[in-house]
C-alpha cells in the first residue's frame, strides 16, 4: 500500500510579545521571538521525503523573510482556521485528509523532531490509522492520522501533562490503533534551553 501523506506544521509567526512567553522572563520579548525564528526556520528544512506536500499552518501573515524561506523549500504557506487548539488541528486534518490518504501534524518547538522521526511515522501510518509522537511533558509533537474524529481535539486540556493519556483513552473509545513513537522534548521553558545548547543552538539572553 503506497500511501499519499501530507505534512502540515502549526506554528506561530514570530512576533515579538506574542511568542515564546514563558521564555520571555529569560530572553526577553526580542529573544523570546528569535528563538521562535530560529526554531521554526530549523522545522522548515526538515527533508520533504515520503510527504506528497507540505504545509505551513500560521498564526498571522508572514514576513518576507519567512515566506521567502517558505517558497524556496517548497512549503504552502497558509493562515490557520478559527478556533481553539483543538479546532485548528481537527480543521486542518480533515482539510488534509480530503487531498491525502493520510496527514502528519507537528509543530516547530520540537528541534530533536528529525527526518527520521518523520520517516517512522510515515511508515506507521502504512500499518496504523493513527500514529503519535509522545512529549516529555505529557502531550505529543506529533499526530499522524488516516481519519479524523472530533472526539481526538474536542476539550481537550492543551498545554497539561494529560494530553496524550486523554488522547490515548479516546483512541481506545474509537477502537483505533495506534502506535506509540519514541518520547521527545519540546521548547517551552527555561530549563530546555542548555539542551538547546547541546544542539548547537544557542539564544543570546
Amino acid at each position: 500500500m503506497n500511501l499519499s501523506i501530507s505534512l502540515h506544521m502549526l506554528a506561530r509567526a514570530p512576533v515579538p510579545g506574542r511568542v515564546k512567553t514563558r521564555l520571555i522572563p529569560v530572553l526577553g520579548e526580542e529573544g523570546a521571538c528569535d528563538l521562535q525564528r530560529v526554531l521554526l526556520e530549523r522545522a522548515l528544512q526538515l527533508p520533504a521525503a515520503g510527504f506528497s506536500q507540505r504545509f505551513l499552518w500560521l498564526d498571522d501573515s508572514p514576513d518576507a523573510q519567512l515566506q521567502a524561506l517558505a517558497d524556496r523549500l517548497n512549503w504552502t504557506l497558509v493562515e490557520q482556521p478559527a478556533g481553539d487548539l483543538g479546532e485548528r488541528m481537527r480543521r486542518i486534518a480533515t482539510l488534509g485528509l480530503a487531498e491525502s490518504d493520510a496527514v502528519v501534524l507537528i509543530g516547530n518547538d520540537c528541534p530533536a523532531l528529525d527526518g527520521d522521526y518523520l520517516s517512522g511515522a510515515c511508515e506507521a501510518l502504512h500499518g496504523q490509522p493513527v500514529v503519535l509522537g509522545p512529549a516529555e511533558d505529557g502531550g505529543y509533537v506529533l499526530l499522524g492520522l488516516r481519519c479524523v474524529d472530533p472526539a481526538l481535539f474536542h476539550a481537550m486540556p492543551w498545554g497539561t501533562d494529560q494530553v496524550l493519556n486523554m488522547t490515548c483513552e479516546r483512541l481506545q473509545q474509537l477502537d483505533w490503533h495506534h502506535r506509540l513513537l519514541p518520547v521527545l522534548w519540546d521548547v517551552d521553558r527555561p530549563e530546555d534551553l542548555p539542551r538547546l545548547a547541546a544542539l548547537g543552538i544557542r539564544v543570546e539572553v
